[in-house]
Formats: C-alpha cells, sequence, structure tokens
C-alpha cells in the first residue's frame, strides 16, 4: 500500500485550492463548535445570577452557532468540487500515461481493468482531499476538549483521553481492515468489466451463435465474490460503529460523574459542568469519524491499484532527427517477446510483407519496425538511426502507421487523415467542397477513401461523430492517414474490411507510391505477398526465410502459409504458378486489371 499511500497524499497535495478551503472550513467550524459549551456555559451563569452581560454572552452564542452553520455549507460546496478536481486531475494524468506507454498497459491489463482503474477507482481516490482532510478536521474538536477540559479540571482530561484512546485503537484496527477488504472488492469489479468489455467486443458472434445466456453467466460469474466482499465491509462497518458508538455514552457517563462530583464538593459552577459535558462529547467526535475512514479506506485500495497502472514505466524518447534517406529499416540482432528477428534489412523505398500463420509474430515484427514495440534484446534503425534515440515527435513524423481496427482522432475527416495538429488541418480543409491540401488529398485517393468522404455533407470538414462509416471505410480513412505520413509505411492488416476490387487499387498505390517510401505490411493474403518486393517468412518464432515471393513459392510449407487463408484468396492459389514465375508479371497483369 505504500505507492497507494503516495497517490493519495499527492492527490491531496495536487487537489487545487479546494483542501485548503476544506481545511480553513473545517477549522474555523470546529474552533466555534469548541466555542460555543463555554459561550453557553458563560450564558447560563451570567441568567443564573441576573447577570447583565447575560444578553452579550448569548449574542456571541447565536453568532458562533452561525458561523458553524456558515462553515457547514462551505464545507459542502468545496468536499463537492474537490472531488471533481481531483478526480479529472488523476483521471487526465492516467490517461496520458498509459497513452505513453504504448501497447505495455494492454499487455499487462485487460481493456476493461483499464477502464475500471482510470474511471471507477480514480474517481475514489479523487475523494481522499475529501476524506482526509475531513478526518484531520475531526482533530480539532477533539485536542481543543482535551485543553478545555485541563483548563477546567485536569481529573476530567485524563478520563477524557482514556475514551479517546480506544476510539482510536478501533479506528485504526477499522482502516486496515477495510482497506484489505475495499482492495478485494474493488479487484472483483474489474475483472466483471474486463469480461464485459470482452463480450461487447464479440456482441455479434455471440448473437450469431445464439450463446447470449452463456456469456451473461460468464461476465457475471465474479458476482458471488463481489457479495463476499461487501458483506464483510458491511460487517467491519457495523461492528467498528458500534464499538466506537459504545464508547461515547460511557465516556459521557464517565466525565459527568466526576464532574458531578466535583460539583457537590463546590469545584465546578453548574455552567463549568455543562461545558464539560459538551467537550467530552466534542472529544469523543472522533467515533463519527468511521465514514471518512472507510471512505480513505476505498480511497487508499483505489490508490494501490491506479498506482500498478502509473508504475508502467513509459515509452522514452531521444531527441535526434532523422538526416535525408530512403527510408531503409535495420534488425540489428533483434529479439523480443519470443520472436527473434536477429539481422534484417528493408531496403528504402522497398515493399516487405511479413507472412506467418497466425501468432507467429507479423504485428509483432510491424510494431517493432514503427516502435510500437521495445525489442528486448538488440536495435532497429531508420536511416542509420536508433529508434530509441529519435524525439517523439519526429519519430512520429517519419513513420505511418494503419491497423485491422483504426482509432480515427480530430474533429472532422480531414483532421482524422491530416498528419498535422487538429488546428493546423482545419486550417487546409476549409470545407468539404474546396480544394484540400495536396497532402489530405493525394492520401485519400490512393486509400480510395476520396470519392465516400466527398460525398459527405461537409466533405472533408464533415465531424467524426456525424459520419457513418462502415467497417471497409474507416479501414480506408485510416489508410488515408498512414499515406499521409513520412518515409516509412507500417500496415498491420490494414486491409482487412476492403472488398478485393479496393484492396487491389490500395494495393496499387502501396507499389507504386511515387514517394518512394519504405513499405512494411503484414499480409495475410497471397496477392499481398505477391506484390511485395521481398518477403519475410515467419515460423517457429524466427525468420525461415527472406526474399522474392516467387522463390518462396517454391517451398511446400511456405504454400501451406496460405492454405487456410479466406475464400478471396483461393482464386490467386489457382493461379499460384503462375505468380512463382514472375512478381513483375503479377504487378503488370494486376495493373492492366478493372
Amino acid at each position: 500500500m505504500r505507492a497507494g499511500d503516495r497517490l493519495v497524499a499527492g492527490t491531496v497535495r495536487r487537489g487545487g485550492p479546494w483542501p485548503a478551503v476544506l481545511a480553513g472550513t473545517a477549522v474555523v467550524g470546529a474552533a466555534g463548535e469548541l466555542a460555543v459549551p463555554y459561550l453557553i456555559g458563560r450564558t447560563v451563569d451570567a441568567l443564573v445570577a441576573r447577570q447583565p452581560s447575560g444578553t452579550h454572552w448569548l449574542a456571541l452564542c447565536a453568532g458562533a452557532v452561525a458561523a458553524v452553520m456558515l462553515c457547514e455549507s462551505l464545507g459542502v460546496w468545496a468536499r463537492g468540487a474537490s472531488g471533481a478536481h481531483a478526480a479529472a486531475t488523476l483521471r487526465s494524468g492516467v490517461l496520458r500515461h498509459v497513452l505513453g506507454t504504448g501497447s505495455a498497459a494492454t499487455r499487462r491489463f485487460p481493456e476493461g481493468e483499464l477502464v475500471t482503474r482510470a474511471g471507477l477507482n480514480a474517481e475514489e481516490v479523487g475523494r481522499a482531499p475529501e476524506t482526509v482532510t475531513s478526518a484531520l478536521a475531526l482533530l480539532v474538536p477533539t485536542a481543543g476538549a482535551l485543553v478545555a477540559l485541563t483548563l477546567i479540571a485536569p481529573v476530567l482530561t485524563l478520563t477524557l483521553g482514556a475514551g479517546i484512546v480506544v476510539i482510536l485503537l478501533v479506528l485504526r484496527a477499522f482502516l486496515r481492515t477495510t482497506t484489505t477488504l475495499a482492495g478485494g472488492y474493488q479487484q472483483v469489479q474489474g475483472e466483471i468489466a474486463a469480461r464485459l468489455v470482452e463480450a461487447l467486443g464479440g456482441a455479434r458472434t455471440i448473437a450469431a451463435a445464439g450463446t447470449a445466456d452463456r456469456e451473461s453467466r460468464r461476465v457475471l460469474a465474479p458476482l458471488p465474490g463481489l457479495r463476499t466482499h461487501g458483506m464483510a465491509l458491511w460487517r467491519a462497518n457495523a461492528s467498528a460503529a458500534v464499538r466506537a458508538g459504545l464508547v461515547v455514552p460511557l465516556l459521557e457517563v464517565a466525565v459527568l460523574a466526576v464532574g458531578g462530583f466535583m460539583l457537590a464538593a463546590g469545584d465546578l459552577t453548574i455552567g463549568e459542568l455543562y461545558a464539560a459535558a459538551r467537550y467530552a462529547v466534542l472529544g469523543a467526535s472522533l467515533s463519527t469519524a468511521l465514514g471518512h475512514i472507510s471512505g480513505l479506506a476505498r480511497a487508499r485500495a483505489a490508490a494501490g491499484r491506479v498506482a500498478e497502472v502509473l508504475d508502467l514505466p513509459p515509452v522514452r524518447y531521444g531527441t535526434r532527427t532523422l538526416p535525408p534517406g530512403p527510408g531503409t529499416v535495420e534488425f540489428r540482432d533483434v529479439a523480443a517477446n519470443g520472436l527473434t528477428v536477429g539481422d534484417l534489412a528493408l531496403p528504402g523505398g522497398s515493399v516487405t510483407a511479413v507472412v506467418g500463420r497466425s501468432g507467429a509474430g507479423k504485428s509483432l515484427l510491424a510494431a517493432l519496425a514503427g516502435r510500437l514495440a521495445e525489442p528486448g534484446r538488440g536495435t532497429v534503425l531508420l536511416d542509420g538511426v536508433p529508434l530509441a534515440e529519435l524525439a517523439e515527435e519526429e519519430l512520429r513524423r517519419a513513420i505511418g502507421y494503419a491497423f485491422e481496427r483504426p482509432t480515427l482522432v480530430g474533429e472532422t475527416i480531414g483532421d482524422a487523415i491530416s498528419p498535422e495538429p487538429a488546428p493546423r488541418a482545419a486550417e487546409a480543409v476549409l470545407d468539404g467542397r474546396a480544394p484540400v491540401a495536396g497532402r489530405v488529398a493525394e492520401a485519400a485517393e490512393a486509400a480510395c477513401a476520396d470519392g465516400f468522404v466527398r460525398r459527405l455533407p461537409l466533405g472533408y470538414a464533415t465531424p467524426l461523430g456525424d459520419a457513418p462509416m462502415s467497417g471497409g471505410e474507416r479501414q480506408r480513412i485510416g489508410l488515408a492517414r498512414a499515406f499521409a505520413q513520412g518515409r516509412l509505411l507500417v500496415l498491420d492488416d490494414a486491409t482487412s474490411s476492403l472488398d478485393t476490387v479496393t484492396e487491389r487499387q490500395v494495393g496499387q498505390a502501396l507499389t507504386t507510391d511515387r514517394h518512394g517510401r519504405t513499405r512494411l505490411i503484414a499480409a495475410h493474403r497471397l496477392a499481398t505477398a505477391a506484390r511485395a518486393d521481398q518477403v519475410v517468412w515467419l515460423d517457429g518464432g524466427m525468420v525461415r526465410a527472406c526474399g522474392p515471393h516467387h522463390e518462396l513459392w517454391q517451398d511446400p510449407a511456405y504454400r501451406a502459409v496460405f492454405q487456410e487463408s479466406d475464400g478471396a484468396d483461393r482464386a490467386d492459389r489457382a493461379d499460384g504458378d503462375r505468380e512463382a514465375r514472375s512478381a513483375e508479371e503479377v504487378r503488370a497483369a494486376e495493373g492492366a486489371a478493372p
């Protein structure tokens, strides 16, 4: 819990002005509460003695009560603002950190678990300023009550002090128990969320298979564990409340009993006895901290879970820039996560297809080339510069990516394609009918996206939320963004949702790129491999062979890689011998195809 406690303390420190407002209202309110018994006592003594100052003391008493009420109102407002500010700040920090770790976060935690930790758990940590400040504020009336009773009669202080020690022991045990139970409860919540997100991702498959009931049972299977932790939390809270609650009346009776003897002996006045009784209640107000302690326990447990995400090492970038070059990629003695690449070169301006059976490491090799994954051994270079030494902006400007399910970012379609930040992209794309920036238009045409984008009501200026797109259309926008990038294009199954004709057109754009960029394609289809300048064949966690497709095609094991491809590739396999004769003939034939 040390990392969680540090995060809680940091959240309180970075809570903006609200923790200070909470502390101020708590201290002033506690001072007012401490003053009220004394003022009431003086008022009672003055009225009993029929002194003229009774009215004066009564007015002061009313003023103290009004100050306490005002502080309570301000405290309620400040608690809401404090929690919202702290949770928003922490969520933003967690989100930036997760994005900064690259794929490490999703490898370490399921997506639903990440959502829970960055959402619900961050919100619970965000309540830390309120719970910590409120709990500490209860020490003010307790300390004040001890001082006041000392001034009235030291023997009463000893009586109150003994009761406070008992209350503190109860609260300490309650904090430890509740933190552990809350952590277990939150862990089950995360497990349910992870299963739910996984099920939602396969909703169409579940509906088609008719397994919704079975999947519902799988998602909700951890519910009994959630109930167990919830009931344990309730029992712990009830037990602590009973133990702490018993101390308060016993403590008040003890103080009244001792004070009564002193009153009978003439050592106390009636007003002082009343004040002593009230101070005993204020001193025992620590027993009301159970709610705050429970919130602090949940915040500590949630902070431990959030801290595990924040402990993931972010991707480190250098400061170097790229020299002029054709985009040559070099793997030098590279290995990562069970994949051994060794030494491999992708010549500048070439098209390289990476093929292999499912799980062979195609996506990992593509990720290594674009530094979306870190090699466990060796170095990946782009035009002679290690990727790890490049500045982040330089790296992202030099490498374009396209994925099977791209995430479109920006306000409009034009923003989603342009490699420039959104404001500059907006300047380049004034409206859908006006000419768009040459680079954006060229990229959209190469990805076969220009036609359907211009049919939208506002063309390239159409907000993403107002542009209903199919999976294939989203892929084309993702491809267009990659085409608009720098000297290396990395495509990981980025054409899987395209129809055959569109895929051939996109394939032509890839193989005839007039900018001469290096292209690395994680290929699943035979036609893609046939169009490439070279093929990297992955098998058994290593590079089995590297060479032109027509040479590798002579190996039956290489042909077997495509045996379970989709129906579109069966026609290609029927002409496999023709494709093997010459890669140039394949490109020429496809160039003449409609």
